[in-house]
């Protein structure tokens, strides 16, 4: 069959994205730390152009928006701290009771079923107190241990976690002759139409990531607000906390989950601590599901409600974790390329006849 010359260009562009799919699926666990300093330096390149373009050398321009993007990441990390702090004292004081009121709980109730048994609770409170002792020196220990054992896994994250600020770095000096380099890889006759493209995309993401940034700070108010009508001595840690992570869809609604049953648990030592986390983080979840995601993030980057849960879903079944964090994010890019193949195709002639 002859092809003609278009049907042999396609096919070549085709062949082309095919290879490139085949190389980053072999080399993803070594690209991982690239694309994770892509995206971010994708992210971080504005303030970076209106530094440089307002005469700060680029180098301190580079420097003083990555140390500033690591210390929020660094101050999200530390909100941990406090209510570590509080916590762990509170939990070795509150297990042993917990596990009594546990014992005395379930032991009538499984008898009920036929289960005659009987926990031996001075063996486990013996146990949690000597994990949730304040000999330091056994949490080093185990933190060895764990080292030793997940070696492999612990050296992956310390080695990204390095990785990523340095491929970070020399992505934002050297942003602008990167873009110049793609650019000028696309054949002249497609440039007005890619660069169009990619603008649109452009404006699009921009108006995504500001979005996200209106949902975690909402989130963070709210759930602080929450959680301090309730009496929660660590409400603004916990609250601001579980904000700020909504970033990362699930995971950070997790973490913050757990931190707030724990904190309810430990102060309150009664079901309203646990009821108390679940009318706040229950109507903060609607709240962000329902409207939130949808308007702030959805609408902007013209996506519907069902349209972004779909997004989520989809790319988290195909790609895992990595998947739900960039599903709204391409979903974004493959709107715009798909109102520009709409627009075409009622601009055919296999349209109109």
């Amino acid at each position: 069959m002859q092809l003609s010359p278009a049907q042999r260009q396609t096919l070549s562009w085709l062949a082309i994205a095919l290879v490139l799919l085949v190389l980053v699926w072999l080399l993803a666990p070594v690209l991982t730390p690239f694309i994770v300093g892509a995206v971010l330096a994708y992210a971080l390149h504005p303030p970076v152009e209106r530094l440089a373009a307002r005469g700060v050398p680029r180098v301190l321009a580079v420097l003083g928006v990555e140390v500033l993007a690591l210390l929020l990441v660094l101050t999200v990390l530390l909100l941990i701290v406090p209510i570590l702090s509080k916590e762990l004292p509170l939990l070795r004081q509150q297990v042993p009771l917990l596990i009594d009121r546990f014992s005395l709980w379930a032991t009538p109730w499984l008898a009920q079923l036929g289960i005659h048994a009987q926990l031996d609770t001075a063996s486990i409170k013996e146990f949690v107190v000597q994990r949730l002792g304040d000999n330091m020196e056994e949490w080093v220990g185990t933190v060895l241990s764990s080292a030793r054992i997940g070696g492999s896994f612990l050296l992956a994250i310390v080695g990204n976690a390095v990785l990523i600020p340095v491929v970070l770095f020399y992505l934002l000096m050297d942003w602008p002759h990167q873009v110049k380099r793609l650019e000028d890889l696309i054949p002249p006759r497609l440039q007005p139409g890619v660069r169009s493209f990619m603008d649109e995309c452009d404006a699009v993401l921009g108006q995504y990531l500001r979005g996200q940034l209106l949902v975690m700070g909402i989130l963070a108010v709210c759930y602080s607000i929450g959680l301090a009508l309730f009496g929660f001595d660590l409400a603004v840690p916990v609250g601001v906390f579980t904000g700020l992570a909504v970033f990362i869809p699930y995971l950070g609604f997790g973490l913050g989950l757990v931190l707030a049953l724990l904190a309810g648990t430990l102060q309150f030592a009664s079901a309203y601590g646990l009821v108390a986390v679940a009318v706040v983080y229950g109507a903060g979840q609607v709240l962000e599901s329902v409207y939130l995601t949808p308007r702030l993030v959805g609408e902007r980057i013209g996506l519907s409600p069902l349209t972004v849960i779909f997004a989520l879903l989809a790319f988290g079944q195909l790609f895992g974790f990595v998947g739900v964090l960039i599903a709204l994010p391409l979903s974004a890019v493959m709107a715009v390329a798909a109102g520009r193949v709409r627009g075409a195709y009622l601009h055919s002639k296999l349209f109109r006849g």
